[in-house]
């Protein structure tokens, strides 16, 4: 029987630590959360006790909420930096094993705290940010979106000094909003779609100076919602009229192609367990294992109807936030590249397929070494020299749309984009993450066609335009081992 009044635990499960030091400590003080408040000062560790008690009081006694609160507030000397502290750890940690009332709760305290400015209020916000599933129709995710965004609306003068929550708020409100919008008919999340545009449009329109620390992943989320009028507004402005923004030296949208987005917006679209979970299979497990794991992965994040849309996150996240050391990269421990390929594999449709495609390829359209980072190309490059012969397919998906992209994502700035493919190409080269590009070049398992696309990428003395022998796709199964169970691995 489930006796906790925070969290949700089986009847096997050990006790949560930072639940068992919230009741302990509410029980221990409980005679001294009832007003009239002593009026003495407390020592540090008894300061730190009443901290706690109060949480747990205000978590799981909502009718006694703003008698807890008041006292927290006659009692604070650090800017409330150990309450909020608590309660980022329990968010971070057990978020989606919190019971109703708790997850009720804290929202309405961070409401509060934010409206006191709190310390590491901004950090516990950006937390319960990445609490909201992409592509997760389900009640207590939907009404998680809504209360952040009323409370990142009401609080608009407190947001414009905390640049990284309003990037933040952007950034994960700009991706649900391309699951949101495809389904209707709920009064709830029409009224919650509305409340997210009117968001997103303010920020971009009033704080666009702001808007551009995202960099280019920016315009990726963007063009997701051009269907929308608000933002085919927006879209526009920022192919035709930049100036409108009122952004100093913002003349043209190549100018944010060119600002690489940091690495840890990523991280905004990955739940903190998600996160913990695939930092494991990318650190922890061998080749020859990976088929159990990533089906556990699979059943624990990419079964709900909507999932697919988070594998275009994953894809991003594993790109540019997930960089393992060399001695993870010679190891036996599974690529970046295979977990790529596999979640390419598990995509069904091709909406989704085409997003995660993107998310893949992204940096390379406009990558500039000066700027941007090798890692963020590697598990593309090596997922098409990799797959070949065995799953010849999958490089010539590939390869084919990353031309298309070349062709068509931005017709008036091809050039650009011409450039920045042909240096992700040779500096993979270059760098030796690839010996040259010969086992794509001659593969004659390739359509001509896409090879002599690829070749124009390259400068004339490089080795990988040399034509091979006719036999030299059929001699490359160095890796056919390693590739095998995981591309046909679905989850």
């Amino acid at each position: 029987m489930n006796s906790s009044k925070l969290l949700r635990v089986t009847a096997h499960e050990a006790e949560n630590p930072t639940e068992v030091s919230l009741r302990e400590a509410f029980f221990l003080l409980q005679p001294q959360l009832k007003p009239p408040f002593p009026l003495s000062i407390p020592s540090p560790s008894e300061y730190s006790q009443l901290n706690l008690a109060i949480a747990f009081g205000i978590l799981t006694e909502p009718h006694l909420a703003k008698t807890h609160l008041t006292h927290l507030h006659a009692i604070v000397i650090d800017g409330y930096n150990f309450f909020t502290t608590t309660l980022l750890k329990l968010c971070n940690e057990s978020y989606p094993k919190l019971l109703e009332t708790p997850r009720i709760q804290i929202l309405w305290l961070t409401s509060n705290l934010v409206q006191v400015a709190a310390v590491h209020v901004d950090s516990l916000i950006i937390s319960l940010l990445r609490q909201t599933i992409g592509g997760h129709f389900s009640e207590s995710n939907l009404w998680l979106c809504a209360e952040l965004v009323k409370i990142l609306s009401d609080n608009w003068d407190w947001i414009l000094d905390e640049p990284l929550v309003l990037t933040s708020a952007l950034f994960v409100y700009l991706r649900l909003l391309a699951d949101h919008y495809r389904l209707g008919g709920s009064v709830k999340l029409d009224s919650l779609k509305r409340m997210e545009i009117d968001f997103c449009i303010k920020a971009l329109r009033e704080c666009f100076s702001l808007c551009l620390q995202i960099g280019r992943d920016l315009v990726r989320l963007l063009q997701d919602l051009v269907h929308i009028p608000e933002f085919r507004d927006v879209w526009k402005d920022l192919l035709f009229d930049p100036r409108k923004f009122q952004v100093l030296g913002f003349t043209d949208i190549s100018g944010l192609y060119r600002m690489r987005t940091p690495a840890h917006y990523f991280l905004l679209r990955i739940t903190p367990d998600m996160e913990a979970h695939l930092r494991f299979l990318l650190t922890y497990v061998n080749w020859g294992s990976q088929k159990r794991y990533q089906a556990w992965f699979a059943k624990k994040h990419l079964c709900w109807p909507g999932s697919e849309t988070v594998i275009a996150d994953i894809i991003r996240f594993i790109c540019c936030s997930h960089h393992p050391p060399n001695e993870i990269i010679q190891s036996n421990i599974i690529s970046r590249w295979a977990v790529v390929g596999w979640l390419l594999k598990s995509c069904r449709r091709n909406y989704f397929e085409a997003n995660a495609k993107l998310a893949l390829f992204y940096d390379w359209l406009f990558f500039d070494e000066k700027v941007d980072s090798i890692m963020n190309i590697e598990p593309a490059m090596l997922l098409m020299v990799n797959s070949v012969p065995k799953y010849v397919d999958l490089t010539h998906t590939l390869l084919e749309f990353l031309f298309l992209l070349v062709d068509n994502y931005d017709v008036s700035r091809k050039e650009a984009i011409v450039h920045g493919v042909s240096a992700a190409l040779n500096l993979l080269v270059r760098k030796g993450v690839v010996r040259s590009l010969e086992p794509l070049t001659s593969c004659n398992l390739l359509s001509l066609l896409l090879r002599e696309r690829l070749i124009t990428f390259l400068p004339r003395s490089d080795p990988g335009v040399v034509k091979a022998s006719s036999d030299t796709c059929s001699q490359r199964m160095v890796t056919d081992g390693e590739v095998a169970p995981v591309l046909e691995e679905k989850g």
